[in-house]
C-alpha cells in the first residue's frame, strides 16, 4: 500500500508521500514522487500501485517529455501526456498481470505551474488513463491508503487556510495511517510549491523528526475525548452502581 497526499490552497501545493514498498516478504524503502523543473514550470508525479508499472510509467513520460517541449506551458498538457503512457504501458502489459491475476494499479497525483497557468494546480491520474482536477471544494486527494487520514483532512482543510497550516494537517493523516496500515511508514518526501515561484521544495523527514508532534497529539486526542460534553452520556451509566464514572 501507498500514502501519497496532495493539498492545494490559495498560497500553493502540499504533497506528502511515504516511501515504504513491500515487495513479497520483504520491506524496501523507494521513492514515490518525482519532481521536474526549468525555466518557468514546475511539477511533480506521485505514484500509487504496482512500483513496476510506475517506473515504466514514468520512463515514457520523461522519452515524450523531452521530445514534446510545446507541453510545457499548461499543466494539463503534461498530464494528457503522462495519460497517454499510462494507457500505452496498460497495452503492453495489461494482458500479461491480467493472465498473472494482477490487478492494472497505477493511481497518480500530478501538481504544479507552468508557464501559462494563471495559478498552480493538482490532477488525480486513474489507472485508465482519465483524469480530474483538484478543485476548492474539496481541496486535497489522496491515493493508496486514503481512508485512515481521510476523516483529519475533511473536518480541517480549507481552501483559504495557508501551506503551512496545510502541511499541519498533513502530517496528522500521514501518522493517523502510518498508525493503521502496515505498509505505510517513515520516510516521509514532503514537498512544497508556492504559486508563482516555479520552484519546488522538496524534504524528507524520518520518524525521531516527528515524534514529538506523535506523542503531542495522541495526548491532546485522549485529553478531548475527557473533555468532551458528556452529561447525556453519563446519564446511561447512572443505574450502575458502585464506583463514580471514570472521567
Amino acid at each position: 500500500m501507498t500514502f501519497c497526499l496532495g493539498i492545494t490552497v490559495e498560497q500553493g501545493l502540499v504533497a506528502i508521500a511515504d516511501t515504504r514498498v513491500v515487495a513479497g516478504n520483504e520491506c524496501l524503502v523507494a521513492k514515490k514522487v518525482a519532481t521536474y523543473q526549468g525555466p518557468g514550470f514546475s511539477f511533480f508525479v506521485m505514484n500509487s500501485g504496482l512500483r513496476s508499472l510506475r517506473d515504466k510509467i514514468l520512463l515514457h513520460f520523461e522519452d515524450a517529455l523531452a521530445r514534446d517541449t510545446s507541453v510545457r506551458d499548461r499543466l494539463f498538457k503534461i498530464v494528457n501526456l503522462y495519460a497517454q503512457q499510462v494507457r500505452r504501458v496498460r497495452d503492453e502489459d495489461g494482458e500479461a498481470l491480467h493472465n498473472a491475476e494482477l490487478k492494472f494499479n497505477a493511481f497518480a497525483l500530478i501538481g504544479g505551474q507552468m508557464s501559462t497557468d494563471s495559478a498552480h494546480r493538482l490532477f488525480l491520474v486513474y489507472p485508465e488513463g482519465n483524469w480530474v482536477e483538484i478543485g476548492p471544494d474539496t481541496p486535497y486527494q489522496i491515493i493508496g491508503a486514503s481512508g485512515f487520514g481521510k476523516p483529519i483532512l475533511e473536518r480541517s482543510v480549507t481552501q483559504s487556510d495557508s501551506m503551512l497550516y496545510a502541511f499541519k494537517v498533513g502530517l496528522l493523516a500521514f501518522d493517523a495511517t502510518r498508525l493503521c496500515a502496515a505498509d505505510v511508514d517513515f520516510p516521509i518526501d514532503v514537498l512544497l510549491y508556492q504559486r508563482g515561484s516555479f520552484e519546488l521544495v522538496e524534504q524528507r523527514y524520518h520518524a525521531d523528526d516527528l515524534r514529538s508532534i506523535s506523542n503531542w497529539w495522541q495526548e491532546r486526542m485522549r485529553r478531548s475525548v475527557q473533555e468532551l460534553p458528556s452529561e447525556w452520556v453519563e446519564a446511561a451509566f447512572s443505574r450502575l452502581t458502585g464506583s463514580e464514572v471514570a472521567r
